[in-house]
Order: structure tokens, then sequence, then C-alpha cells
């Protein structure tokens, strides 16, 4: 199956209200035919994992085709290369807080890359950066993780966060939840960071996205029982 196969594909599935939804509360722009998720994840289950076909589906700059990359990108063989081409292009939507940061997670480069990410003057790619070690967080083992150089990010969002763009904003705040919920040595640290950092307001455009309160999410897990429950992958 081709990329110029799946456009076909996607194309008939699309959406006009789910794209006037994406476009409008989102930034999507053209081209989009607007698939529903269910729908990618179904052609995802087909599929499963194809590494250039992934490459070459989010080469189109289509946006439904740049999601179904993420789902069905073999994360183990993306490049550097490929995965900074990838951050650069993720220009709205899921794509730099979702699609770029579970692929380069599941990656061998998620960490490097994660760092490098975090001090780009580009905002949707520092965005992506915060999100990818979020997206660690949830995947990697603690024992994985080197736990000082996470102490000092959380010190890093508490300085930065309020001053840091909109979109880097939200990130950070998901990060202080990652951190508190998926590593329990975090749990306490990200509590109290998350307390003197206070409530996080980001201006999202129009869509319905909300800045959750970092200390009471943290808190609704604890009280659940699943603080450190790490997960299989983070693609959804």
């Amino acid at each position: 199956m081709t990329a110029k196969d799946i456009l076909a594909e996607l194309e008939s599935l699309g959406s006009e209200s789910y794209k006037k939804m994406l476009i409008n509360n989102y930034g999507v722009r053209e081209p989009c035919f607007g698939v529903k998720i269910g729908d990618l994840k179904k052609i995802q289950k087909r599929i499963k994992k194809d590494y250039r076909l992934a490459l070459e589906l989010y080469d189109t700059g289509n946006y439904d085709a740049m999601y179904l990359a993420g789902l069905i990108a073999d994360d183990a063989r993306m490049t550097k290369k490929d995965l900074r081409r990838w951050a650069k292009q993720a220009y709205a939507g899921a794509l730099p807080g979702a699609t770029v940061p579970w692929v380069a997670a599941g990656s061998p480069h998620g960490w490097d890359l994660a760092r490098e990410w975090i001090d780009s003057r580009e905002p949707l790619v520092a965005a992506a950066g915060w999100a990818t070690l979020s997206s660690l967080a949830g995947i990697k083992e603690d024992a994985e993780l080197d736990l000082p150089q996470w102490r000092r990010l959380l010190r890093r969002v508490e300085k930065m966060i309020h001053q840091a763009p909109d979109a880097v904003r939200y990130e950070m705040n998901g990060f202080v939840i990652a951190a508190g919920c998926f590593v329990t040595a975090l749990t306490d640290l990200a509590l109290q960071i998350g307390e003197a950092i206070g409530p996080v307001t980001a201006d999202l455009g129009d869509s319905q996205c909300q800045v959750p309160f970092a200390p009471n999410y943290i808190r609704k897990v604890q009280k659940r029982g699943t603080i450190g429950k790490k997960r299989k992958t983070t693609k959804c």
C-alpha cells in the first residue's frame, strides 16, 4: 500500500464538520480531510508499523496523514534526522503535543531530542520537547531515568513557566503532572512545584483544552492508587 492509496482512503473517510472543527479550533490548515481518530486507528490496526510509509505520509503535509504517520511509525527505526524534520513540520493541532512526542519517546533518541527541543526558540518545537519528556515519564521505568536531571527540569519549569509562550506553558504544566503521576520518586517534588507555580493559564485559541491545576490532577491519581503505573505506549 502506498501513500497515494492511503490519501485516497482518507479522503473518502473525511468529515466536513470534523474538518471545520480542526481548522477553526486547533489551527489545522489545508490540506486536511477531517478524518476522525477512530477511523485513523482502524487503518493503524490494519497496517501496524511501517517506517517508510509513515515518513511518506508525514511528508504529504496532509494533517490526517501526518497524524496517521505517528500511529504507524516504527519508532525504533526513526533517526534523529527524521524526528527533527517531523518536529519542524509539526505546525498545529495534535502534531507538536502528541504525534511527534509519541514517536520521539518511543525511539532511541527521545531523551536527547527532548532536551534539545526545549531550548528551541520556536515555541511549537519547544512544546514538543516538553511533551516528549512527559511521554518518556509514562513509558520508561524509573531506573532508566536520570532523576537528578529530572529534578532540575522540574525546577526549570518552576522558574520559567509563567514567562513561556502559551503552547510551551501548557506542555510544561503537563510535564509537572506526568513527572508527579508516573515517577514515584518525583511525586512529592512535583506537588510542591505545582503548588508554587499556582494555576496556569494558556491561550490555546478556540480549542476546548483546559490547563489542569497540576497538584489536583496528581492527587486524583494518588487517590486511585495508580502513581507510578507505566504505560506500554503513549500513542492513542
